[in-house]
C-alpha cells in the first residue's frame, strides 16, 4: 500500500507544481488555494508512504514522479521544446524511478 501512497503523493506534487505556475506568484486566488490543498495532500501521502519505504527511496521517487509529470505537462500544454536530449533524460528518469522501486526492500 505504501507504493500506492507514494504514487498518489507524486501525482499531487504534479498538481501543486502546476497550480503554482497558474497562481502567477500567488496573485490568483483559485490556483493559490489549489496549490495549498495539493501541497498538503502530497505531503500527507508522502508521509503515509514513509511508513515502510526508506526515506531516500521515497523522496527520490516522489520528486521523480513530479519532475517527469511536470516535464510532460510542459511539453504538451505549455509548448516547451521536445528535443532529443530532453526526451532522452525524461525517459532516463522514468527508468531510474522504476529501478528504485525494484531495488527497494519492500
Amino acid at each position: 500500500m505504501s507504493w500506492i501512497y507514494l504514487i498518489i503523493a507524486g501525482i499531487f506534487e504534479i498538481c501543486f507544481a502546476t497550480s503554482l505556475k497558474y497562481s502567477e506568484s500567488f496573485s490568483k486566488p483559485i490556483p493559490t488555494v489549489l496549490f495549498i490543498v495539493f501541497t498538503i495532500l502530497s505531503y500527507f501521502f508522502l508521509d503515509k508512504a514513509l511508513g515502510t519505504i526508506p526515506l531516500g527511496t521515497a523522496y527520490a521517487v516522489w520528486t521523480g514522479i513530479g519532475a517527469v509529470g511536470i516535464a510532460i505537462i510542459g511539453l504538451i500544454f505549455l509548448k516547451e521544446p521536445a528535443d532529443f536530449w530532453r526526451l532522452f533524460f525524461i525517459i532516463t528518469l522514468i527508468g531510474s524511478i522504476i529501478g528504485l522501486k525494484f531495488t527497494a526492500n519492500n
